[in-house]
């Protein structure tokens, strides 16, 4: 008979969640791009764009290469923003 005092796991949502997951192309190549909504980001994050911290509980975008599809390692954590501007910065520049 199972323990009924054992601790409860929350719920995991996957990565791979085709309805807030899509593909994207530019000049730096081919991405995987999922949304993340404010109420399900609990941890900060520091964006490559601009340097600064994402909040936990702020709405942005999780991308990766689409030849690594869910390689946690490739994943970067980016404001929306930002994400959006990638193609007009400079390589290399910090804001």
């Amino acid at each position: 008979m199972p323990r009924a005092n054992r601790p409860r796991r929350p719920e995991h949502v996957p990565l791979r969640s085709a309805e807030l997951t899509r593909r994207e192309s530019g000049p730096d190549g081919e991405w995987v791009v999922r949304s993340v909504s404010g109420s399900s980001s609990t941890k900060d994050y520091r964006c490559p764009g601009c340097d600064q911290l994402i909040r936990a509980g702020t709405g942005h975008v999780v991308t990766w290469p689409a030849e690594e599809w869910g390689s946690v390692a490739d994943r970067r954590h980016w404001h929306v923003a930002c994400w959006a501007a990638r193609g007009r910065r400079r390589p290399g520049r910090r804001r």
